[in-house]
């Protein structure tokens, strides 16, 4: 109780479990393509107040096009404006024309869909260490255990059932969402968003051979996550051996991920659903692993390497590389083999045919 009415007395009043939402506002057609540095084609005065796929529209809603082959669909559908970025025309919608038609819906789907916020408080059921320090703003959800020398940034919000581990730094603006675990000493930066389930800076995997037996090797670093990030559903993100397991800024993660001890990623990095990454390997900036690959120990990625989906590296890759397959090759190397693999059927065939002269052949002779 006395570390529930601490808890309270630093960070505001008792709130509930329900967060509030920002009502969406109705937007002109005109108010929008100046968001969004775009022309407007037709009625700029055409009010909208929804944003919708071509086959959900209704009327009101913003709908986009992302290539011209798509827009037909989008023409054709109860939408009262299409966002474009091609050249076509229409006689019964307002036409607003971007650069590119998917980066605008990305950029205008938040003042459709603006983002819940968080009361600030502290839930009654939370328990916080007494030096932990939880911003006045900062929102504490039901059954969050926050530990000894935490921090907690302005307007972070913990959405229930996360347990803190001593003596981590969380920044602003950060989203923990339910049964989020953070082990001891975690850095997460500003604006990083993980969500449920996943455990950042559990142990890494380390064990030496001893006397018969396994060994731990006790991991004592710890894990640093920069500005911007987002991580997804049941990922785990080892705690560095010594040192730290770094995910860079801007980095975005897909569920079911998991990231070894002491590996390094650059900025700007993607990283898809059910890979894998084993220790102390380093990626440089803006590197895409696709979904289902796996990655070696110890190997150093260059910035914007590609690594294709269900691939396997072992090897150390150049700035610039794409790479496919199991082992990973570089890309026309996998397509090459790949097109061998693919005509080895004929191949047999032809190969059981020669074998058969051949034998005809040295029959006559013999």
């Amino acid at each position: 109780m006395l570390l529930r009415r601490r808890a309270a007395r630093v960070a505001g009043p008792c709130v509930g479990e329900t967060p509030f939402q920002k009502t969406p506002m109705n937007y002109t057609a005109a108010h929008i393509a100046e968001l969004l540095d775009g022309e407007i084609i037709g009625d700029g005065t055409v009010a909208l107040s929804g944003f919708s796929s071509a086959e959900r529209a209704s009327p009101g809603d913003l709908t986009f096009a992302e290539k011209d082959a798509h827009f037909a669909a989008a023409d054709a559908s109860a939408a009262s404006a299409i966002l474009v970025s091609g050249t076509v025309t229409s006689n019964s919608k307002v036409l607003i024309r971007v650069k590119n038609a998917r980066v605008a819906a990305a950029r205008v789907l938040p003042l459709f869909f603006p983002p819940e916020e968080y009361p600030a408080g502290v839930h009654p059921s939370a328990v916080i260490a007494p030096t932990a320090r939880v911003d006045a703003t900062a929102h504490i959800g039901p059954a969050c255990v926050i530990g000894e020398g935490v921090t907690i940034g302005a307007r972070t919000a913990l959405l229930g059932g996360n347990h803190i581990g001593r003596d981590c730094q969380l920044g602003d603006d950060v989203r923990l969402f339910p049964h989020v675990v953070l082990y001891e000493r975690t850095q997460i930066g500003h604006r990083v968003a993980i969500h449920g389930g996943t455990v950042i800076g559990s142990d890494g995997y380390g064990y030496v051979f001893d006397q018969g037996r396994h060994r731990k090797v006790l991991q004592v670093g710890n894990v640093t996550i920069g500005d911007d990030v987002e991580i997804g559903a049941n990922c785990a993100i080892d705690r560095a051996a010594l040192g730290s397991t770094v995910i860079g800024s801007g980095t975005k993660i897909d569920n079911l991920v998991h990231i070894a001890h002491n590996v390094v990623f650059g900025e700007h990095c993607l990283i898809m659903g059910q890979c894998g990454f084993a220790g102390s390997t380093q990626f440089g900036n803006y590197c895409v692993i696709a979904s289902q690959s796996g990655v070696s120990g110890h190997l150093k990625i260059g910035h914007q390497v590609t690594v294709g989906g269900k691939s396997g590296v072992i090897k150390d890759q150049s700035d610039g590389q794409t790479v496919l397959g199991y082992p990973a090759v570089p890309e026309k190397q996998a397509k090459r083999q790949w097109l061998g693999v693919q005509q080895l059927p004929d191949l047999i065939v032809r190969v059981r045919q020669l074998e058969k002269q051949l034998e005809e052949v040295t029959a006559k002779l013999g």
